[in-house]
């Protein structure tokens, strides 16, 4: 592990690796979330598809949202 130096302390703290983020298609649902919120993960997941397919160009978020729900909605993945 890591050893850096607390500006507020004289002794070495020691520096956790960061987590990687999941993305958003691993999250599991949680046994309390509504139909709605878990359509809306569905959606968000394949938007995120969408965009990493188009190479990550941003600025085309709302297209990406509501190609990713005309697909869900028509059963197409």
């Amino acid at each position: 592990m890591n050893r850096t130096r607390n500006p507020n302390s004289s002794s070495p703290r020691q520096v956790q690796p960061q987590a990687s983020i999941p993305k958003p298609q691993e999250a599991a649902p949680k046994s309390d979330e509504r139909p709605s919120d878990l359509l809306s993960e569905r959606i968000a997941a394949r938007a995120y598809e969408i965009f990493v397919a188009r190479g990550g160009e941003h600025g085309h978020h709302e297209e990406d949202w509501y190609q990713a729900e005309r697909e869900l909605r028509l059963g197409r993945q």
